[in-house]
């Protein structure tokens, strides 16, 4: 039996609705436990859109947990307007998120799932973080992190992540993306079992730089990255990012090293949409989510789909399950 806890997310979006919906799905045939942190009044405020059908208790008390099969951990009560960020509704993400970390961090928890949050809330309340990835490898005080994207159909990850893309190219540099793939290799072993993973690296310009005609980056960086003789059995590339997607050669590899975040988010939601999972490689942690946002247009109506926060629930099992297996994954 392993413990997770479930962050509310943005109480004024499907978060709260879509961890519901997917603990009634968990705990028919699971034996973890769980929590779920969610501020009192919203949890109730959800009872109206979906029943939950798992035995819970209702406590501001962390020494009560795991009585029941699911504990809802009480933050206190926030304004909830369905539809709209607002400073209460960040409020109320940015303390789930932190209360998640320290139960991690402590080990009453194996693993965090974090339902999605609104960025512009989270800031509203004067918390200034891109996301959760930040948020937790700043308090997890490690330097060399990646956001991951994980399915059945394809894995990816992101040497930078939310940047503007006038940025970009100043943020690819060899030393910094060297880390990065030593913790995704890391990752692939450790958490995901994959014993000699394969990964291809994506060019950052058109046509992987055309041989030096239309941008440098790739001659001057990746190639030297994917020569680097740790590396040289795991990486290949740099391809160019339309040809590899359109010719479906992610299928030939365990993970797509993409430079920024569109250029791997789209084609990776056009595959897996509802099915995949973020997860930020790296931390002593584990933490994965959905990979979709917080819908505001279609919050309060009961027609969440928790399908891809049911997968994050299952790589977060996976992760765990794995790492006791291979010992204490080093953050750095």
């Amino acid at each position: 039996m392993d413990k997770f806890t479930f962050t509310c997310g943005d109480i004024n979006g499907i978060g709260p609705e879509i961890v519901i919906k997917a603990l009634n799905k968990i705990t028919s045939t699971s034996k973890d436990k769980f929590i779920f942190i969610c501020p009192i009044n919203v949890f109730k405020k959800n009872l109206r859109i979906i029943e939950p059908a798992f035995n819970y208790l209702i406590t501001d008390d962390i020494r009560k947990a795991f009585i029941k099969k699911v504990t809802i951990l009480n933050i206190g009560e926030y304004k909830s307007t369905f539809g709209k960020p607002t400073m209460d509704s960040g409020s109320a993400a940015f303390d789930a998120v932190k209360l998640s970390f320290r139960l991690a961090d402590s080990k009453i928890v194996d693993a965090i799932i974090t339902a999605p949050l609104s960025k512009s809330a989270v800031n509203l309340a004067g918390n200034h973080f891109p996301g959760h990835t930040e948020m937790y490898a700043e308090w997890s005080e490690v330097k060399s992190f990646v956001m991951m994207f994980l399915s059945n159909r394809m894995n990816a990850a992101l040497a930078t992540i939310h940047e503007p893309i006038k940025r970009i190219p100043e943020l690819i540099k060899l030393n910094p993306l060297k880390k990065k793939v030593e913790v995704i290799l890391n990752s692939l072993i450790k958490d995901l079992n994959i014993s000699s993973p394969k990964i291809a690296v994506l060019g950052l310009n058109p046509h992987a730089g055309e041989e030096g005609l239309i941008g440098k980056e790739e001659q001057n960086i990746l190639k030297h990255l994917i020569n680097i003789k740790e590396f040289n059995n795991y990486l290949s590339g740099p391809f160019s990012p339309d040809a590899f997607f359109a010719n479906r050669m992610y299928k030939n590899f365990d993970l797509v090293l993409g430079m920024y975040h569109d250029q791997v988010l789209i084609p990776f939601k056009l595959i897996n949409f509802g099915a995949g999972v973020n997860y930020t490689a790296g931390l002593h942690i584990v933490r994965t989510s959905p990979d979709h946002g917080t819908a505001f247009d279609i919050a309060g109506k009961g027609i969440a789909n928790e399908s891809s926060i049911i997968k994050a629930y299952q790589y977060a099992k996976k992760i765990v399950i794995n790492r006791k297996r291979f010992g204490k994954v080093e953050a750095s």
